[in-house]
């Protein structure tokens, strides 16, 4: 697309998202709508398992919490969640086979660390890197980070644009009801965790994982809570936010009760071209228990542009169950967080490509999951 055209489509899709109406009723519980459970046609081809504590020129392997992918090079991009505590923080890329017998062998292929404006590495815990997208138009690399909140720091959480090279390009800007307040914004560790390029990279789209703390209690076993889906051109003006219906945690953690979690994960335009439908990965754990993850079907179309205003009657967003892991036999379901469209198949199958964050722990393991969708 040429880049006039690329402009032009900018600007009409603003337009449109700038009319949507805003909602400012008082605020009350988001409810969930009916989630279908005729989930559609999704087999498992296979999985990888990279080695723990893997070297890979000088850095450790591990905390992979964001993947995508590069038709072009048929290279795959992660991001380490590593607070540049153990190595500065940083990205891969790698390259992987995918075909209907399974997932071939894992080979990185490069790593840089990420840059500040100035040039410089980050400070260790001075960020909290999460989810990496490609962006569609000029292949630099958007990532989120989560920011920090503790009962002396607030920190932002953020999006930022790195060059290949890990760089330093530019910041978009976040959403007010997002920042770090000493009452209100994301609460710690459940902040911007997803990320992605929709109508054809002409907008981002972010999810924070949790409830902001304005928006309600966390998940529990008895109910879901709501997230928040925020629009925006690639270019930084904010357009829409939608709230999210997340479910409830799908187990009581053992032996003492109150300590699982679900939150979104990971956010993936279903089809490239289009604004409004996305896939959303619900990331559960519960302590005793282990993972559980959902992957669902998200149609914003019909909810309630919220931006920087209160839910309140807001109509959320509508949703269907696309597939969860447990039934697909997958063994081990580990902490997965990252999600990307893979090569089609021969059969005219997508294939959904997933990874987990091993939390840098003996106990876990850096798995790269294979999908594929009739």
């Amino acid at each position: 697309m040429v880049r006039g055209s690329r402009s032009l489509l900018v600007a009409t899709v603003a337009v449109a998202w700038a009319v949507a109406p805003v909602a400012t009723a008082a605020p009350q519980p988001v409810a969930s709508e009916p989630v279908a459970s005729d989930a559609a046609p999704v087999h498992l081809l296979g999985q990888q398992i990279i080695p723990f504590d893997a070297d890979f020129r000088g850095t450790t392997v591990g905390g992979l919490s964001g993947i995508d992918f590069q038709p072009g090079t048929g290279e795959y991009v992660l991001i380490s969640d590593d607070r540049s505590e153990r190595d500065p923080a940083r990205c891969y890329t790698a390259r992987f086979g995918v075909d209907d017998g399974g997932v071939g062998p894992v080979t990185f292929t490069g790593t840089h660390p990420l840059r500040t404006p100035d040039g410089s590495l980050y400070a260790p815990k001075s960020l909290d890197p999460e989810e990496i997208r490609v962006d569609p138009w000029t292949g630099d690399y958007y990532w989120t980070q989560e920011g920090e909140r503790t009962d002396t720091v607030l920190a932002d959480p953020s999006v930022r644009i790195a060059h290949p090279d890990g760089t330093f390009a530019a910041e978009l800007p976040i959403p007010e009801n997002e920042r770090m307040r000493p009452t209100t914004g994301p609460r710690q560790n459940l902040a911007l965790e997803g990320a992605t390029f929709a109508a054809g990279g002409a907008l981002f789209v972010t999810s924070v994982e949790g409830p902001l703390l304005q928006d309600g209690p966390v998940a529990t076993v008895k109910t879901g809570a709501t997230s928040r889906i925020t629009v925006q051109a690639r270019f930084g003006p904010l357009l829409a936010q939608y709230a999210y219906p997340m479910e409830p945690v799908f187990a009581e953690s053992r032996p003492d009760p109150g300590q699982g979690m679900n939150g979104i994960a990971s956010i993936l335009a279903a089809d490239p071209l289009d604004p409004t439908k996305f896939l959303v990965l619900e990331r559960s754990f519960v302590l005793g228990v282990g993972n559980r993850i959902r992957i669902y079907e998200a149609d914003t179309s019909g909810a309630t542009n919220i931006l920087d205003a209160a839910l309140g009657s807001a109509r959320p967003v509508a949703k269907r169950l696309l597939v969860d892991l447990a039934d697909l036999g997958l063994d081990p379901i580990d902490n997965i967080e990252g999600m990307t469209w893979g090569p089609r198949l021969p059969s005219g199958e997508r294939t959904l490509i997933l990874v987990s964050d091993n939390n840098f722990s003996d106990k876990q393991v850096t798995q790269i999951v294979a999908l594929a969708l009739r």
